[in-house]
């Protein structure tokens, strides 16, 4: 697909899935799901406040490769294991994008491939008019 351009990922599960951190097609954005790991190092265990906070910088970190920050986000997605995590993760979420306003939604499932993930995120962001602003260093074109 011409104009389609991805970040490859770090993360374990990436390279085992064949699938990328980030896809931008044309002006639109997508973070793939991210979790509390930085490669093999969980953050934040058993806190899914702390947990939400590294997987969604993270996330944003992945709009970076496009010269994009927070203020791009259109759409969060938050993936939890327990309905009790619901305040935590709101409070962090709120901490990154509260000025921002994303679409948001919550969804509780019955977990993760590792049980010692709490929270996964999925961001979607918009480049704009002016397109995206910076070059990709390592991106691979389709």
């Amino acid at each position: 697909m011409s104009g389609v351009r991805r970040v490859p990922g770090e993360g374990p599960w990436e390279e085992v899935f064949g699938a990328a951190r980030a896809v931008a097609a044309g002006d639109r954005i997508l973070v793939s799901g991210t979790t509390p790991f930085d490669g093999t190092v969980l953050y934040g265990e058993g806190d899914p406040y702390e947990q939400t906070r590294v997987a969604f910088t993270r996330a944003v970190d992945a709009l970076a490769e496009f010269g994009l920050d927070a203020t791009s986000v259109l759409r969060t997605r938050l993936y939890l294991a327990h309905a009790r995590d619901i305040d935590e993760a709101a409070r962090a979420h709120q901490e990154l994008f509260g000025a921002v306003r994303p679409a948001t939604t919550v969804v509780v499932v019955s977990g993760f491939v590792d049980p010692r993930i709490l929270v996964q995120v999925e961001l979607e962001a918009f480049a704009g008019p002016e397109g995206l602003r910076a070059p990709i260093e390592g991106a691979r074109p389709s």
